[in-house]
């Protein structure tokens, strides 16, 4: 076991060890082997032949502080105060007693926490902040993900199984603080308009020099005759990354924002390098509160491929066996001109992007 740190300084994290439960402090390094039990719980055995279970249950990315304190309730009643949460916003109690692991599977169930997430199947699913929170979202992630979770729910506890493990996740943006970039299935909210240019705002509320070092695409330039900033539409690629240093480039437009639905991703090395998820629909509406495009375009997917995948072969896998072509025939979605690079410097990044060459 590492050596614990002798005294405490108000430099940096707390050493994680003296957060582990004290088996796996004993047991550091020296593990055997993991089984899953369930769509929910799975065992880990030491060379010592010592034991720790752990038991998965989801949780929403934006939560309160009553629902910490539930968690934690739980924590200190069966696990010794021990739990963390993965990447993406599962919660794990680690278990030390074994006679502590169907009483608190028991309980998170009466208390509708949903309990899954281990396995070939959906874990929970990884997102921004939406609507609720987020100054540039095009669409909301808190009711997408719901909406989805609600659908796809018996691949999260183990009802249901896929051939390997899928990752959903939602991005209300293209500026992309979630993992959509690498996920097996996920949404992008994406704006269709550029922003709109409240000059008399500009003048009071923005830094025209920061303002057009914002851009990525070089689309704003100076207006001198307004005493603001100007945008070249022809260049401009709809990110909002404008919005967040000038509040009076307002971006947000409800008849035009919506979705695109990306596909094939994923950040693990096992049997084939990490892949960049690829666009499959361009554009969806934002029908709230039930998304119900979005749903079917998933299970579409997903569907073909629980059907054609091979045991133990990622989403992203499938279909570089498959061809794109081929993926586009098995799923009926539509082939068209937005899936095609024309971006000036494409030629540059045929080889290091996700984008299409068909």
């Amino acid at each position: 076991m590492a050596d614990l740190p002798q005294r405490q300084t108000d430099i940096g994290p707390p050493h994680y060890m003296q957060f582990l439960p004290p088996v796996a402090q004993k047991n550091y390094g020296q593990w055997k082997y993991h089984e899953q039990l369930s769509g929910g719980s799975m065992v880990h055995v030491a060379e010592s032949g010592d034991k720790l279970w752990t038991v998965r249950a989801a949780s929403p990315r934006l939560i309160s502080t009553d629902f910490i304190r539930g968690l934690t309730a739980l924590a200190d009643k069966y696990c010794g105060g021990h739990l963390r949460f993965t990447t993406r916003h599962n919660v794990e109690f680690l278990v030390s007693d074994e006679s502590n692991l169907k009483p608190l599977m028991d309980e998170l169930k009466q208390k509708n926490y949903m309990v899954g997430g281990i396995g070939d199947g959906i874990s929970n699913i990884v997102h921004t902040q939406g609507w609720v929170h987020c100054h540039s979202a095009a669409t909301d992630a808190s009711g997408l993900v719901k909406v989805l979770m609600d659908e796809f729910a018996d691949y999260f506890t183990g009802t249901k199984t896929l051939p390997a493990r899928v990752r959903f996740a939602v991005a209300c943006c293209t500026n992309m603080c979630g993992a959509v970039h690498c996920s097996d299935i996920a949404v992008v909210g994406i704006h269709r308009k550029p922003p709109t240019i409240v000059h008399e705002d500009v003048k009071r509320a923005c830094e025209v020099p920061s303002t057009i070092g914002s851009c990525p695409t070089g689309a704003i330039s100076p207006d001198p005759a307004n005493k603001s900033v100007k945008i070249k539409e022809e260049k401009c690629m709809y990110c909002g990354n404008c919005y967040s240093v000038c509040p009076a480039m307002p971006i947000s437009d409800p008849d035009n924002d919506g979705v695109a639905i990306v596909a094939g991703g994923k950040i693990g090395s096992l049997r084939s390098n990490p892949k960049f998820s690829k666009l499959v629909i361009p554009y969806l509406p934002n029908n709230t509160p039930k998304w119900p495009e979005v749903v079917a375009a998933f299970r579409t997917i997903l569907t073909a491929y629980e059907n054609g995948a091979r045991k133990h072969e990622r989403l992203g896998e499938w279909i570089d066996r498959v061809g794109w072509e081929k993926f586009f025939s098995l799923t009926g979605l539509p082939f068209t001109h937005q899936h095609i690079d024309d971006f000036t410097i494409a030629r540059e990044t045929y080889r290091t992007s996700a984008a299409f060459k068909w």
